[in-house]
């Protein structure tokens, strides 16, 4: 959204004070409208006082550090006290919950299970969930995120915001600068002049990719190759474990299968599988590693059609474990563990919330995938 120039920085931070002399509390929204500025300035503004010890942060608002409101507060519901559960006040009505904005970039495959780890969690704090599907694009992810930020009554954020390209990192620096606590949900990102990093909860895909190969290996495999697609951010994850491990395993890289390509809903998949098929014969390659269930699926379907048995001739392992027990033969796959990965991320952000001093130092979580083995890679 546009934003009038509105008064100076000072003149306007030294209004926030003197409102709050006169009124002893003020909420984010109230002051945004009545200094005709964004709550995203607003926030910035009361974390600057806040840090200059002239206000203390409350849930949605602020108060004069040390005045009459503020010793009221005291040992309730402050941004500088941790209160994930609702409770009555002194009229014994209830406080408002703590409201998380969640904006994730599918509703359809993969993330479901992230937000139902999500959602227990918030709901065993008593906190409330408001979640946006975007589309995997830097755009549609602000526009989701400027309006749950403009909205006034989000305490933090869980966010899988694309990372890359100029759009990705024009992302990353405008929600460093949102002063908003948050945590990024299977996504890292850093920016600044040292390079600080956002706190963040992710599955272990390298290590995820490094067990397929280790199975494959056990079962005397030694040409491995990998399939991911273009547009997935894990597919990088995922290569780097599978090369890692190929190392290790003292598999030649050389002359191996690896191959990024399109996904199944674009126009070229048809060609790209043929292309992708042709090649493991012509490398001998003998098993697959493959992101994600979807193109795997097709992948057996038209070895199938090819007369190439699977696992026969080729051992085929899946990345996510969405759908792959669905194949036949059911795919083993390499299962991210989605739903701790939600409850995960909630902790962590309930922890920031609960703990919001500047000097507290980034939290990165990391969670270990499993491997789930089916028929798609040992016979029966």
């Amino acid at each position: 959204m546009s934003e009038s120039p509105g008064p100076l920085p000072d003149e306007r931070r030294a209004q926030v004070v003197e409102l709050l002399r006169q009124r002893g509390v003020v909420r984010v929204g109230d002051l945004a409208t009545e200094l005709d500025v964004s709550v995203i300035t607003i926030r910035r503004d009361i974390a600057l006082l806040s840090s200059q010890g002239l206000i203390r942060r409350v849930r949605g608002g602020a108060v004069l550090r040390g005045g009459p409101v503020a010793d009221t507060l005291a040992g309730g519901e402050t941004e500088d006290s941790p209160a994930p559960q609702p409770r009555p006040d002194a009229a014994g009505a209830e406080q408002p919950q703590v409201t998380i904005g969640m904006v994730v970039p599918s509703l359809n495959y993969y993330w479901p299970d992230v937000i139902r780890g999500v959602r227990e969690a918030a709901a065993a704090a008593g906190a409330r969930v408001v979640l946006r599907g975007a589309t995997y694009r830097a755009a549609d992810e602000r526009r989701h995120l400027s309006r749950l930020i403009e909205s006034a009554g989000i305490d933090g954020l869980l966010v899988a915001p694309t990372t890359t390209g100029d759009d990705g990192q024009a992302l990353v620096r405008w929600l460093q600068e949102a002063d908003m606590p948050m945590v990024l949900i299977e996504r890292t990102a850093a920016s600044g002049p040292y390079h600080e990093a956002m706190e963040s909860v992710v599955s272990d895909h390298a290590l995820g990719a490094g067990m397929a190969v280790r199975h494959l290996v056990e079962l005397g495999h030694r040409r491995i190759g990998l399939i991911t697609t273009i547009q997935s951010p894990t597919g990088p994850h995922v290569r780097h474990g599978w090369r890692q491990a190929c190392e290790e395993f003292g598999l030649p890289l050389e002359g191996m299968l690896d191959v990024s390509t399109v996904d199944q809903w674009h126009s070229e998949w048809p060609k790209a599988l043929e292309g992708v098929i042709d090649q493991c014969v012509a490398s001998g390659t003998t098993a697959l590693l493959v992101h994600s269930d979807p193109e795997a699926i097709n992948l057996v379907e038209r070895c199938q059609e090819r007369g190439i048995r699977v696992p026969g001739d080729l051992a085929i392992v899946a990345y996510d474990d969405e759908v792959a027990e669905l194949c036949d033969p059911p795919l083993t796959a390499v299962r991210p563990p989605k739903m701790a990965i939600g409850r995960a991320a909630f902790g962590l952000l309930a922890a920031r919330l609960a703990d919001p001093d500047p000097e507290r130092p980034t939290h990165r979580v990391v969670v270990e995938p499993t491997l789930i083995v089916r028929s798609s890679s040992v016979s029966s």
